[in-house]
């Protein structure tokens, strides 16, 4: 059977998940055609990343005039449909005009029409019977569209935390009420979830976790000497708490000789990250390393006593999955999903904004002797491959697919690409 996955911009260093689970249903006997908007290949570092840019359909990139071309071919055959579409994107854009960052207004959703139609033109072509969008901001609603206006039935995964920004500017219920099933990424997830739909649309929200592909986890490296030294993973943007974590390095380096930290990320708030290290007085005790591919940070993991989240807002963040999955203890604000994987036994939750709580952590693991380090690495290995296994949660996806492809309704009547293209 052939199914679609929607993502705004895809492939992104950030998004390896996206790029497993795809992997492992694959591996199951799903085909999966990849659509985005746009490619992000200039940030690209991982050649598995640049494999994924290959097998994606971008878009915008047939240019303006050929989308709105095709486009419209398809709505002026599907008068009704396009009546539909057009009143969906007008409402939604008129919640979305003052909801928040990206949700746009009208014209936007008008943009997302256009787009919308082109998907629905091209599942047609391909023989595609349903869609499946990563995060529910823009690439729902391009789903959500493109169902309106006659194309397969949708569905989406929900991750955190932009899509809790504004969820109902995001069309968050009317985007649960329309898609075949919703997934949510943890609990913490799914509970917000319940809170902006209609109880009756409960049980079509499924708990899925982001996986890892265990066998490219064998056993964990040994803790290294000195130290501490810790990573910390991810893109250097205000939700993700950099900031805190340049302070907290800064307090706890007044009581730790030893201690040293590599940021493996870059993003807006590099420039001013950098500055905090240099006001601070603490460059050599920071190493940013940038973004490095998996094997890579794999690597920088391993050459860590524990990987350190400082962030403000998550979902629940696939590095501190990855971490466990190598065999280290981490230390975490305590936010969101975060508490449903880790627990004391694996590492140390604090609240977050906290730098001097992050601190006392920081001092807390130092004097833990590694032996002890390496039993609490083993015991979140053991942990995140209960949880995360990416076949057992990609097959669960698959079922929830099947489930919802018993239920297709018949697309519109069959029309030829020659007869799209000349419209």
């Amino acid at each position: 059977m052939l199914i679609a996955y929607l993502i705004n911009t895809y492939p992104k260093p950030s998004h390896t998940f996206i790029r497993r689970e795809i992997a492992a249903l694959e591996d199951m006997g799903w085909q999966v055609h990849r659509f985005a908007m746009r490619s992000d290949r200039a940030a690209l570092v991982d050649p598995l990343d640049f494999i994924e840019d290959d097998k994606t359909e971008h878009v915008l990139e047939i240019g303006s005039n050929n989308l709105l071309r095709s486009s419209l071919g398809w709505v002026f055959r599907h008068p009704k449909q396009a009546v539909s579409g057009l009143a969906m994107a007008v409402r939604c854009g008129s919640k979305g005009k003052s909801g928040g960052p990206g949700t746009g207004g009208i014209l936007r959703h008008l943009i997302y029409l256009v787009e919308a139609a082109y998907i629905a033109r091209r599942s047609h072509d391909l023989g595609i019977k349903h869609i499946h969008a990563h995060f529910g901001t823009n690439s729902a609603t391009v789903a959500m569209l493109s169902q309106a206006l006659g194309g397969p039935g949708f569905s989406f995964t929900v991750h955190g935390p932009e899509e809790f920004d504004a969820p109902r500017a995001f069309s968050f219920p009317e985007k649960m009420a329309n898609a075949r099933f919703t997934v949510a990424i943890s609990s913490y997830c799914r509970s917000q979830l319940y809170r902006w739909c209609q109880i009756a649309e409960w049980p079509k929200i499924n708990e899925v976790h982001c996986g890892v592909d265990i066998a490219g986890y064998p056993v964990p490296a040994a803790m290294p000497e000195g130290g501490p030294h810790l990573v910390a993973i991810g893109r250097l943007c205000e939700q993700k708490g950099f900031p805190v974590l340049i302070e907290t390095m800064a307090i706890a380096a007044k009581r730790l000789p030893g201690l040293t930290l590599t940021i493996c990320g870059d993003g807006e708030l590099r420039d001013l990250i950098d500055g905090e290290i240099a006001r601070h007085g603490i460059k050599d005790r920071i190493t940013i390393a940038g973004w490095v591919d998996e094997a890579g940070v794999r690597a920088a993991i391993a050459a860590a006593h524990a990987l350190i989240l400082p962030s403000l807002a998550e979902g629940l963040p696939m590095v501190v999955i990855e971490a466990m999955a190598c065999g280290r203890p981490v230390i975490s604000t305590c936010i969101n999903g975060v508490p449903e994987l880790l627990t004391p036994k694996e590492g140390w939750l604090v609240p977050a904004g906290d730098p001097a709580a992050l601190a006392d952590a920081i001092v807390a693991l130092s004097e833990i002797p590694n032996a002890v380090l390496t039993e609490m690495g083993f015991a979140a290995r053991a942990r995140a491959m209960a949880r995360h296994d990416g076949n057992t949660e990609a097959a669960k996806l698959a079922q929830h697919f099947t489930e919802a492809l018993k239920s297709t309704t018949p697309m519109v009547a069959p029309i030829t690409v020659e007869a799209i293209g000349s419209a």
